[in-house]
């Protein structure tokens, strides 16, 4: 087995590790105390919001120069040079926030002001990862760093939510313990990237002055900076944190982590797409990219849907599962569906981005994140200020905000590329779900809620099933077979 098959497969294993982790930890674990839960999740997302403040794209660079510089032999030079770089940004940056109550006395006030001694130095230290996170990503060793980003985050928010809530330890603690995981994984960056190649701190500045060398990185790094800016999960989550509380960032998380459950089809989607899309783009073909365009996206939206029709047709009985806010939770159900069939609509657009992010017009993509940052913001502000719909009019904005950024970028292929998504079997596809969701909620429920918990999904499974099976859709049968299922452990 090759080093990128190895690699490959390792890093899924460890992606959907995470995935389960976090999910089962928000059902079943997370609910007993949504405040708490909400302070964790508040602070992490906003120092992931202002991470890029500091790194400034600087990151990317470390991958797009790298041959260059190792050609040159100046690769410790570079990852050197970064990382002071990204020390002094944080300086500034940190004079700039102590300073910004002078001109904004309101700030003090900010829940990002109150908790500044978790958000500061959780920011140092993501942006140091950051930059080992793509430099040992040069290597073709994307394991370990997947751990670090993909585990670790997950064990932070579980240990030191039980350190508090099960084990009746202080928050400072339980914040202590959140914080020293982050604090490892920097360690362990460090550990690692000298264990591929002996860190050697270079700090010398006349390879970057020669031939203006640092125009060029900076060029890029900025182009990079401003294509970080569409993370509306972790908008959503500072502006719910700042406006409504950390009970809803809670319960706001809780219900992600279910949402997510949809996107499960999407997982390394864009590793296996790459490669087609690359040569694809380079050969001219724009029949061939339609065609695997429209497939893939048929493919997602089918599998999300299916999905999505099993949540939306158990949430109310897996609530009662849940600890004893499983009930608040029941009382957000439109979320669910509002949220929920927005992402559906992301997945039916495919891999409309990476188009984009792989041609020649890949600044076109920076351009629509910001819009899709600034219509979260914008509408987030609008639905909490002048509503009282609380989290579904967050749900509304997300929904909003994404669709138009997937419709702007369908057009945007189209009028560019000739290749579209979209294709007449997604209706048969909506049309099919919506009759088994129906049929589901209509159908007696029994007095156990596991019976029905098992026996709503199932139905809507049945029906799909066969409605599929007169429309032939997707090819469930090439997947519901000995054949495949072997296949997926063989590895040449």
């Amino acid at each position: 087995m090759s080093v990128v098959a190895r690699q490959g497969f390792k890093y899924s294993i460890i992606g959907y590790i995470g995935f389960l982790l976090g999910t089962v930890s928000a059902i079943f674990i997370f609910p007993n105390d949504f405040e708490f839960y909400g302070k964790l999740r508040y602070i992490l997302p906003t120092a992931e919001m202002l991470v890029p403040f500091v790194v400034l794209g600087i990151s990317y660079s470390n991958v797009k120069f790298f041959h260059k510089v190792e050609k040159d032999g100046k690769k410790q030079n570079m990852l050197s040079l970064s990382l002071l770089t990204v020390f002094i940004n944080f300086i500034i940056f940190t004079a700039v926030f102590f300073v910004l109550p002078f001109f904004y006395p309101k700030f003090k006030h900010s829940e990002a002001w109150k908790i500044k001694e978790m958000i500061l130095p959780l920011i140092l230290i993501l942006s140091f990862c950051a930059i080992f996170n793509k430099y040992t990503s040069n290597y073709k060793r994307i394991v370990v760093s997947n751990i670090f980003d993909n585990l670790f985050p997950k064990i932070a928010n579980l240990g030191a939510f039980c350190l508090f809530y099960y084990f009746a330890l202080s928050q400072k603690i339980a914040f202590a313990f959140f914080f020293g995981i982050f604090a490892l994984m920097l360690f362990g960056y460090v550990y690692y990237t000298n264990k591929l190649e002996k860190i050697q701190l270079d700090f010398n500045t006349d390879y970057f002055k020669k031939n203006d060398f640092w125009k060029d990185f900076f060029n890029y790094s900025f182009f990079g900076f401003l294509g970080t800016f569409g993370n509306y999960l972790a908008i959503n989550s500072f502006m719910i944190g700042e406006f409504m509380g950390m009970e809803e960032v809670g319960i706001y998380s809780v219900l992600y982590a279910l949402i997510s459950l949809i996107s499960i089809p999407q997982l390394g989607l864009f590793n296996i797409s790459a490669p087609i899309i690359n040569k694809t783009l380079a050969d001219g073909d724009m029949e061939e990219l339609d065609r695997f365009h429209k497939k893939t996206s048929l493919s997602l939206y089918f599998l999300g849907a299916v999905l999505f029709s099993c949540i939306m047709v158990g949430f109310p009985y897996l609530t009662q599962f849940m600890p004893k806010n499983g009930t608040m939770l029941r009382e957000y159900e439109p979320v669910v569906w509002i949220w929920g069939s927005a992402v559906l609509v992301d997945l039916a657009t495919g891999f409309n981005g990476n188009i984009i992010s792989l041609s020649k017009y890949y600044r076109f993509n920076i351009l629509v994140m910001l819009l899709l940052a600034g219509l979260t913001i914008g509408l987030n502000y609008y639905f909490i200020k002048n509503t009282d719909l609380k989290l579904i009019g967050i749900a509304l904005s997300t929904a909003i905000s994404l669709t138009i950024y997937n419709v702007i970028k369908i057009l945007f292929n189209y009028i560019v590329f000739k290749v579209s998504p979209l294709n007449i079997e997604m209706i048969f596809v909506s049309i099919i779900c919506t009759l088994a969701i129906t049929v589901a909620i209509v159908l007696p429920n029994f007095n156990s809620n596991l019976i029905n918990l098992v026996y709503k999904p199932s139905v809507v499974l049945v029906l799909i099933y066969i409605g599929n099976y007169f429309t032939k859709i997707f090819p469930i049968e090439n997947y519901l077979n000995m054949k495949f299922i072997k296949s997926v452990f063989k590895f040449k």
